[in-house]
C-alpha cells in the first residue's frame, strides 16, 4: 500500500509564498518522477511542476520563475516553492508520484490553495 501525505496549502494574499510538501511511504520504489498537479473549479486538472529521478524539470509556462519544484530520492518527498501567488494560482494541488513508463501512479488526497485579499 501506498500512501502521499500532502502538507503546506492555505490562504494567501496575492503576491505571497507558499511552500507543499509530499512524502511517499510503503511499497514504492524506483520512483520515476515526482511532480504536483492543480485543478481549479470548472477546470481540468493540469500539471504545474515535476521533477525526474536525475534531476529534470518542467514547469507550467505560468508558473516559470515563480515556482520551484525539489525532490529527495532518499526520503521519497517532493516539495513546492511558490512564490508571487496569483488569484489564479488558486486550486486544489495534487502531489503525484509515477514509476518509469507510467508502470505506476499514485495520487495524494490533495490541499487547497487560495489566493486572495
Amino acid at each position: 500500500q501506498v500512501q502521499l501525505v500532502e502538507s503546506g496549502g492555505g490562504l494567501v494574499q496575492p503576491g505571497g509564498s507558499l511552500r507543499l510538501s509530499c512524502a511517499a511511504s510503503g511499497n514504492i520504489f524506483n520512483i520515476y518522477a515526482m511532480g504536483w498537479y492543480r485543478q481549479a473549479p470548472g477546470k481540468q486538472r493540469e500539471l504545474v511542476a515535476v521533477q525526474t529521478r536525475g534531476g529534470n524539470t518542467n514547469y507550467l509556462d505560468s508558473v516559470k520563475g515563480r515556482f520551484t519544484i525539489s525532490r529527495d530520492n532518499v526520503k521519497n518527498t517532493v516539495t513546492l516553492q511558490m512564490n508571487s501567488l496569483k488569484p489564479e494560482d488558486t486550486a486544489v494541488y495534487y502531489c503525484n508520484v509515477r514509476g518509469t513508463n507510467y508502470q505506476y501512479s499514485y495520487w495524494g488526497q490533495g490541499t487547497q490553495v487560495t489566493v486572495s485579499a
